[in-house]
This record gives structure tokens, sequence and C-alpha cells, in this order.
């Protein structure tokens, strides 16, 4: 049960890692982010699962920073597309006026 689960997360996570690099849209990058704490999450509970409910708070504890970082994450998005109109990376240079 533990292999299948470590299996499924880390394919979860290399998904997340390729959409980052291969992806230049910031809100696809932001999801796959995403995707690789969940991917993250899941190791947690299969590890509490066998090793105790110690998984299950750090889990807590990602989540919470998981959130944040996604409102944050997205009011960033959100201010440079009114101040660009493109979520493109490719396209935002931000160090330049």
């Amino acid at each position: 049960m533990l292999a299948e689960s470590l299996a499924l997360t880390a394919a979860l996570f290399i998904i997340g890692v390729m959409g980052v690099l291969i992806h230049r849209n910031a809100i696809i990058i932001f999801m796959c982010v995403e995707l690789m704490l969940t991917a993250v999450n899941l190791t947690f509970v299969a590890f509490s699962r066998f090793y105790g409910t110690a998984g299950q708070v750090f889990v807590v504890f990602v989540m919470t920073v998981s959130a944040a970082e996604a409102a944050v994450g997205l009011a960033i998005i959100i201010s440079i597309f009114r101040h660009r109109q493109t979520v493109n990376l490719k396209d935002i240079n931000l160090l330049r006026g």
C-alpha cells in the first residue's frame, strides 16, 4: 500500500515539475506548484498511516502555507495582468520600464 501511494505521489510531483519547467503561463505554473504541494501532502499522509500521526500535523501546516501562497500568488498575478495585460512570463519583464 505504501509503495503504491509513493508511486502516485512521485507521478504527481513529476507532472508538477514538468509543468513548471515547460510552460510559460504564470497561472499554469502556479497550478503546477500547487500540484507539487498536493503530492507532498499525500506523501505525508501515506507515511503517517505507517509511522504515526505526525505526518498529518505536517499536512495541516503545508495546507496553511499553501493557502497563504495561493492568496498572495494570485494577487501578484492579477496585479501583473492589470499592469502588463499578459500572464505569459516570456512577455513580462518587471525590471524594464
